[in-house]
């Protein structure tokens, strides 16, 4: 009777031991998105002459900080919202296939980076509706992803990653983000 219920323990073991190991060794298939598009927001910060000009203003500073010029130490505590136009291409002066609407605040005393919330809004003839956008944004990474968090019209409940990349800056005034869009639930 003792060896039995040796044998059955030992034999118990052993399964448990096979599944915990084949549970852990399971390969996760890569998926392909269902959509896939690339677009580039440019973005002008008001520097308290470009008024014309500015789609984006800073409208939170830290105390040592002002409104019209980013504050130093890698602009740690801006608030910075923006109505930046979306175009297919790289050139500013392209017609706009919609608005990118939102903000990003400076978050690290230590390295330059940023939190980013914002959407995508079209009204043209080949996109209606808006896709959503959160996440940290480490600046000084050649690329960047951020989570799709949802969407409107076209993009319905939307989820996927949007791989940003600084495409060109002037100084602290200008900015171009490549942003290269990855759905992976479409509707």
């Amino acid at each position: 009777m003792e060896a039995a219920k040796r044998f059955l323990l030992v034999l118990f073991l052993v399964s448990l031991l096979s599944i915990s190991t084949a549970a852990t060794t399971r390969k996760f298939r890569a998926r392909k998105p269902c959509k896939r598009m690339v677009f580039y927001f440019h973005d002008i910060i008001y520097n308290g002459k470009n008024a014309k000009n500015a789609t984006a203003a800073i409208v939170g500073a830290p105390a040592w900080g002002n409104r019209t010029i980013l504050s130093g130490q890698n602009h740690f505590g801006d608030l910075v919202v923006f109505d930046d136009p979306i175009t297919l291409d790289n050139n500013l002066h392209s017609t706009p296939v919609g608005r990118a609407q939102g903000f990003y605040i400076y978050d690290k005393k230590d390295i330059f980076t940023a939190w980013l919330g914002f959407s995508f809004v079209f009204n043209s003839t080949q996109h209606k509706g808006s896709i959503n956008f959160a996440g940290a944004d480490p600046l000084m990474n050649k690329t960047r992803d951020i989570s799709v968090i949802g969407g409107t019209g076209d993009f319905f409940m939307a989820r996927g990653v949007a791989t940003l990349m600084t495409d060109a800056f002037e100084g602290e005034v200008y900015f171009r983000l490549r942003t290269d869009i990855k759905l992976y639930e479409c509707w």
